[in-house]
Order: structure tokens, then C-alpha cells, then sequence
């Protein structure tokens, strides 16, 4: 039997969730040399399919196919070398083989290649070249990549600043159901940039990004509600919004939501809670929950001080959920 015909049994027994067997068809094939088994070995010892999981291993088949110029060994490589899975974390070498495998056109490859200039890790912070590799991925539809060279028009990072073209590749990202991208064109509608200022469009892509479980977009959402823009002036769902983005720790969200405890606004009026919040959203960075907590004061008595001190710290022992 072909090495050929060895592989596609392989790959048959793999479909059907039969790891087993295409560990022994690919393993013999594998050790002559093939570097298509060499790379299917290397996933299932790193996956832990057929056989317990093993990165080492998983590294070693890898390499062999990697050397032999397999694209998508090069890429699980990097991958492996930038984690430090079954091999020394070491950003350079992961460069290096991302590198060869962005070359040969791997998407995933190029997007890497395009964080590690834009972050400066393993290579010197370059964000041009960082253009350029999230761009070659852009353009071959990754998610990520979309987004991400978005910002770079939109902060003018590698690029001129531009708003159209940011506006552009945003809405490639979203519409493939990313969240961030989402997040990122409901801001640029919001504020007018690259696209004429559409608050219903802005609640939409909100919306969206929410669903998801974006707390940025949670809050701006709650926003909108709270503002009236966009939707109808609703301050229990303005309410909803902010909570769901303080309990996943959104410091301006808790803040606002103290300040609807303050005022009453979707919520019977608490000058506990709403000391409670602006102290957690102290804690997480908000001057404006460290202001309202420190105004409130001067209008709470001791025992209510006290009580609201209590319950700011059950409520982060809590992760701030149920609070």
C-alpha cells in the first residue's frame, strides 16, 4: 500500500473520531519521512488525540515537518515556541518560524507576524511592518487580522490615519461575527468617524458585541439607554447594561451604576449602593467612582459608611456578581 493511501486512511479514521487507527496508519509514514504525517502526528500529541497529550512530542513531529517546509507545521512551531509548550518560551524562534510559514501565504502566520511587530516581541516594535503582515492576512479574510489593521488606520499606527479605511476593514470583521470589530465600528458611528454619525447603527453593532459578552460594549450600550441616543430613554435597561459590564469587573459600568443608585435613575434610590459601586469602581480605576463614593460620604452617616464598606468587599469576594 502508497504512503498516499496510508494517509487518507488515516485521515478517513480521523473524521470519524477513530484516533487510534490513524495513529498507526500515519506513525509508520510519518518516521520514512512524510511530512503531511509527521504534521497530523504532531497535532494529535498536541491535542491529546489516540494518545496522551504531549507537547515534547507534539514539538518533535513538528519540526521534522516544519524542516521539510510544511506551512502549518511552521505555524504550530511558532505557536509552540511563543508559548513555551514542550519547548523554552523563546519569541524569536517563534518569529522565525512564523516567518517561513507567513511566506509560503498562512494566514494565521502573517496575523502573528503582524502582533509581534505591532507589540515588539521577539523583533523590534515596527508598525509598518506590522501593516503589512496584518494586511497580506486581511486580505485572505482573517477575522483578526481585519480588526486589527482597522485600528491600525483608525490610530494612524504604520499607516496615515484613516477613518474610511478603518470604517472599511472593521465592518470585513464584523460581519464575520467578531466582537471587538463589532465594538470597535459601533464606536466609529457613534462618533461620526469614517462614516456619517448614526447613533441606531452605533446600538446595533453595540448590541451585538454585547451579546457576546464584550463589557466594553455592555457599557457603551447602557450608555445609549441611559442617553436616550439611538433607542428610546430607558434607564432600567441603561441599568441592565451596566451591571452585566460591572460584574465583569468594568470599573467606569460600576461607577455608573452608583451613580444611578444616587440619583434613582432605574433603581430605588441608595446612597449604600451607590457608595458600594463607586468604591469598587475606585478600586478598578474610575475617578469618577472614587468622586462619587468620596461626595457621598459627606451625606451618609457612620453605620450606613460602614455598611456599604461591608458590602463593597463581600461583593468583590463575590467577583462582583449577585451584588
Amino acid at each position: 500500500m502508497s504512503w498516499s493511501a496510508d494517509l487518507q486512511t488515516g485521515l478517513d479514521a480521523a473524521k470519524r473520531g477513530d484516533y487510534r487507527t490513524a495513529l498507526l496508519e500515519w506513525s509508520p509514514v510519518a518516521e520514512q519521512g512524510d511530512a503531511l504525517a509527521q504534521y497530523n502526528m504532531g497535532v494529535m500529541y498536541e491535542r491529546g488525540r489516540g494518545v496522551p497529550q504531549d507537547h515534547k512530542t507534539a514539538v518533535k513531529w513538528y519540526r521534522l515537518a516544519a524542516e521539510q517546509g510544511s506551512g502549518n507545521a511552521q505555524y504550530n512551531l511558532g505557536v509552540m515556541c511563543e508559548r513555551g509548550r514542550g519547548i523554552p518560551q523563546d519569541y524569536k524562534t517563534a518569529v522565525k518560524w512564523y516567518r517561513l510559514a507567513a511566506e509560503q501565504g498562512n494566514a494565521n502566520a502573517q496575523y502573528n507576524m503582524g502582533v509581534m511587530y505591532d507589540d515588539g516581541t521577539g523583533v523590534p516594535q515596527e508598525y509598518e511592518t506590522a501593516v503589512k503582515w496584518y494586511g497580506l492576512a486581511a486580505e485572505q479574510g482573517h477575522i483578526n487580522a481585519q480588526n486589527n489593521l482597522g485600528a491600525m488606520y483608525a490610530n494612524g499606527q504604520g499607516v496615515p490615519q484613516d477613518y474610511k479605511a478603518a470604517v472599511k476593514w472593521y465592518k470585513l470583521s464584523a460581519a464575520q461575527g467578531l466582537a471587538s470589530a463589532q465594538y470597535n465600528l459601533g464606536l466609529k458611528y457613534n462618533e461620526g468617524q469614517g462614516v456619517s454619525q448614526e447613533y441606531k447603527t452605533a446600538v446595533k453593532w453595540f448590541r451585538l458585541a454585547a451579546a457576546q459578552g464584550l463589557a466594553s460594549a455592555q457599557y457603551n450600550l447602557g450608555l445609549k439607554f441611559y442617553e436616550g441616543q439611538g433607542v428610546s430613554q430607558d434607564y432600567k435597561t441603561a441599568v441592565k447594561w451596566f451591571r452585566i459590564a460591572a460584574e465583569q469587573g468594568h470599573g467606569n459600568a460600576q461607577g455608573n451604576l452608583g451613580v444611578m443608585y444616587a440619583v434613582g435613575a432605574g433603581v430605588l434610590k441608595d446612597y449604600v449602593y451607590a457608595h458600594m459601586w463607586g468604591n469598587i469602581a475606585a478600586t478598578n480605576g474610575s475617578d469618577s467612582g472614587a468622586k462619587l463614593r468620596d461626595d457621598f460620604e459627606g451625606k451618609m452617616t457612620p453605620s450606613q459608611i460602614a455598611d456599604a464598606q461591608e458590602l463593597a468587599r463581600e461583593c468583590v469576594r463575590k467577583e462582583y456578581k449577585g451584588c
